[in-house]
């Protein structure tokens, strides 16, 4: 079946929050992590069906959906988990921040990995935990862990809570098999609870690097892992609210359950309904989605690499490009390239100064236009 990622909807005068940032001005908005293609054509006839019902009432997680999200990450991820270790949660925000609330005391540490997805930065603090940084490293074009930097650590601070990203977010990471046995190795030693935010595991367009969850490097490590995925990213339907956490430890889980009671809502219907459309029937949309991004992806390492001051590393998984700006000199490249009309991600938000984000998850000719753009900026240092 053929679908069409040359031509997505309009969003121009849509509610979108990525394109309602530039209403009126011309600035591509190429920042916050949602695709402008839309959802699948068998989640949206999906809903469809559920709209055609009418009614809305209070709904349960139905066997359906259970074993469609088991059916799938065995299918896509080779990965043999069980119906019974899934949570359901309306986000993997929520789902780091119950963890933080999990782990040890007030004051104990939260160690993780910047640059990062910022709201990982911020969990701790909500909870009155304290964040400890171990900072990735740039090394021969691909970023990597500090594991020297990490025992020196580790020697002055300890945490009760590794929390991870893999892929990783936003340097397009995955993270290998060894580089996840020597952190369990630590959370082993160290005794720590371990949630990974997976959400982006769908979307690895590199076929040398496979995606693995740490859970599933062996059965001490599932026992104090808590794993967080969605169908939010791969099949574009973030605002549905549906994200899942892989709990195989019964009483982990049973914790974890207690500590969401009043204070996480359920999952809406709508999104129910659209994450078994996902995983049970989306796959030929997601195989035709990676080959497009794949082909984005490329275009854009050229493209970027070829410019003066400006670089990114090879994108291993997700739709997100981290451009090391440092070499142009800027004080605030997020505002320069806003001026000549490319909206993205600062750097600073993730906590590393002198980088941007770059969603391209959209069509061809909108990045192509991109990477005029951001030339002309180059050009204007």
């Amino acid at each position: 079946m053929a679908f069409d990622f040359d031509t997505p909807p309009d969003r121009r005068h849509s509610d979108s929050i990525k394109w309602q940032r530039y209403a009126h001005r011309d600035v591509l908005p190429m920042w916050v992590a949602d695709m402008d293609f839309a959802a699948p054509p068998a989640v949206r006839e999906a809903l469809q069906a559920r709209l055609d019902h009418g009614v809305f009432g209070y709904a349960h997680v139905s066997t359906a959906l259970r074993e469609a999200i088991v059916e799938g990450i065995a299918r896509d991820h080779d990965w043999q988990i069980e119906p019974d270790w899934l949570v359901f949660l309306p986000g993997v925000v929520q789902g780091f921040n119950l963890a933080c609330r999990l782990a040890g005391e007030p004051g104990d540490g939260v160690l993780t990995f910047p640059p990062i997805y910022p709201p990982m930065l911020l969990a701790p603090d909500n909870h009155q935990r304290r964040l400890v940084r171990s900072e990735l490293v740039l090394k021969g074009g691909r970023w990597e862990y500090d594991w020297d930097g990490l025992d020196a650590l580790l020697a002055t601070q300890s945490a009760r809570l590794l929390m991870l990203c893999n892929p990783h977010n936003p340097v397009g990471r995955v993270w290998t098999r060894e580089e996840l046995t020597r952190l369990a190795w630590h959370a082993e030693k160290h005794d720590w609870l371990i949630c990974s935010d997976d959400i982006h595991c769908g979307l690895v367009i590199d076929s040398a690097q496979p995606y693995l969850p740490i859970a599933a490097l062996d059965e001490a490590i599932a026992q104090r892992s808590i794993t967080l995925m969605a169908p939010s990213k791969t099949w574009n339907i973030p605002a549905l609210g549906c994200a899942f956490a892989v709990i195989p430890n019964a009483h982990l889980r049973k914790q974890y359950l207690a500590s969401a009671r009043g204070l996480i809502p359920d999952v809406n219907v709508l999104g129910l309904v659209a994450c078994e459309a996902a995983y049970r029937d989306g796959g030929p949309w997601r195989e035709a989605l990676l080959a497009y991004l794949q082909s984005n992806a490329r275009a854009l390492l050229a493209g970027v690499n070829a410019l003066p001051g400006l670089s990114m590393t090879q994108v291993e998984a997700t739709y997100l490009a981290w451009l090391d700006c440092r070499g142009l000199g800027l004080t605030d490249p997020q505002r320069h390239f806003e001026r000549h009309g490319l909206g993205l991600s600062d750097g600073r938000d993730f906590g590393l100064n002198g980088f941007l984000r770059l969603n391209f998850g959209c069509s061809r000719a909108l990045l192509d236009e991109a990477l005029q753009r951001l030339a002309t900026a180059v050009r204007a240092v």
